[in-house]
């Protein structure tokens, strides 16, 4: 597992060339890390799949995406994160 993190990290970090541009990286995974909860999240709460045609006609389907901002605790700040 230490092996994955190391390469995942050394991954992600060949590209910063300030702390500017670690934060920014930062604030990717973890918007993408929490776009990602909040799907499989709305998979459980619906019991199918996205794109899966067990919702058709349900009442109870997927409809999109909305904007949500959610404020978060980064370096000591309030930082908002808009999730697509």
């Amino acid at each position: 597992m230490q092996d994955f993190q190391d390469k995942t990290i050394k991954e992600l970090a060949k590209n910063c060339r300030t702390m500017d541009d670690v934060q920014e990286m930062l604030k990717t995974v973890f918007k993408d890390t929490i776009q990602k909860m909040l799907e499989a999240e709305m998979e459980q709460h619906l019991g199918y799949e996205k794109y899966s045609p067990a919702g058709n006609n349900t009442g109870n389907s997927r409809n999109g995406y909305s904007q949500k901002t959610v404020k978060t605790l980064i370096y000591g700040k309030s930082k908002p994160i808009i999730l697509a």
